[in-house]
């Protein structure tokens, strides 16, 4: 059954036009693929992104990461910055398997690349996460090194929203959130281009959420009778991909740009919420070793075009993180905790979102 978005309820973020797909993988060469585990007190998952078609390894991106409010346990974060490039598929789960998801990137990339710690260095995994403990166990550590490789197996340029992969037991704003994704196309004087971006969102309080400028969470918390609000103590992780000819000073830029989008949905960032975007530049592949010529030619816009790409990020940002609201499914997980979905209690107390 197709998937209901923000858009199917007539709202539009923005001035901006989506690509085809409204989605991050509108940017040519990106795909997303997920492993859901959704069985009782396990609401779990793994989301992969991969950033182009080739070796990652082989082929590097320019790529930079921004940190809203670092309460977050991200991997591989220093190197990209100090390098500003990517060489790995990007893997989102949950906080307590972090280390899983690094030992299955490292296995991947090993089995690609046979001279990685023979005649070249190491590899930086770069892995994200949110903690879904009060839908999912998550001591029991249910994501496997398995779930890692299926994800990247399964990536295509199709992919679902809502309660699925790494997005399958995360909260947003006190309601189920989860994976979203969204794309913005930009006209430039030498042709368009393409942002997408993916959410995974487990942050904010019901009360302070906003659709499109309306005060539709302060509805819902006058609406209900049982409250759902709790502490905001979650966090968001915002993928930014690009076809933008940008620097790594450019790109680092842009995603900070992210940040209105969020805002614009409500975010407060509180102390216990983790805000970190990365992004990366499929417009100039960066080869792994030297070539026969002494330098690098790297193509980048001039920098007074760069407006249009920080109204991009912010609107494709927005409608990402709504979109994870209105994809999201009603969850019953962890010792019969349970979240309701936004699109069913707009439906049951006929709250109208224009």
């Amino acid at each position: 059954m197709k998937q209901k978005r923000l858009r199917d309820y007539g709202i539009e973020i923005g001035e901006l036009e989506p690509g085809s797909r409204n989605a991050i993988t509108d940017v040519e060469g990106v795909t997303v693929g997920h492993t859901t585990l959704s069985n009782g007190d396990i609401q779990t998952g793994v989301t992969a992104i991969l950033p182009h078609q080739g070796n990652v390894f082989q082929e590097k991106l320019i790529a930079s990461s921004y940190v809203l409010n670092g309460f977050g346990k991200t991997m591989g974060t220093i190197q990209l910055n100090e390098l500003g490039t990517i060489e790995t598929p990007i893997i989102l789960t949950n906080t307590l398997s972090i280390g899983t998801a690094a030992d299955a990137v490292i296995d991947y990339m090993l089995e690609h690349n046979p001279e990685i710690g023979r005649t070249t260095g190491t590899v930086n995994p770069i892995i994200g996460e949110c903690n879904d403990m009060f839908l999912n166990d998550i001591r029991a550590r249910n994501v496997h090194q398995e779930h890692v490789h299926q994800a990247i197996a399964s990536a295509t340029t199709r992919m679902e929203e809502g309660s699925v992969g790494a997005g399958t037991g995360m909260l947003c704003y006190s309601l189920k959130g989860g994976i979203g994704t969204s794309s913005r196309k930009m006209e430039m004087k030498n042709g368009t281009y393409t942002i997408g971006v993916l959410v995974v969102t487990n942050f904010g309080i019901l009360r302070d959420l906003r659709v499109n400028g309306k005060a539709v969470g302060k509805d819902l918390k006058d609406a209900l009778v049982q409250s759902w609000e709790e502490k905001d103590k979650g966090s968001v992780m915002i993928i930014v991909a690009t076809d933008l000819p940008v620097s790594e000073r450019q790109l680092h830029r842009l995603i900070k740009r992210a940040s209105p989008g969020l805002a614009r949905t409500g975010s407060i960032m509180t102390t216990g919420s983790g805000e970190i975007i990365l992004g990366f530049s499929t417009a100039n592949k960066i080869p792994h070793h030297p070539t026969s010529t002494t330098t690098l030619s790297l193509e980048t816009i001039h920098e007074e075009e760069i407006d249009t790409a920080f109204r991009a990020v912010g609107e494709a940002t927005e409608e990402a993180v709504l979109n994870s609201l209105f994809t999201a499914t009603h969850v019953i997980g962890r010792d019969g905790n349970e979240r309701p979905a936004l699109s069913d209690l707009l439906d049951q107390f006929d709250i109208q979102l224009t």
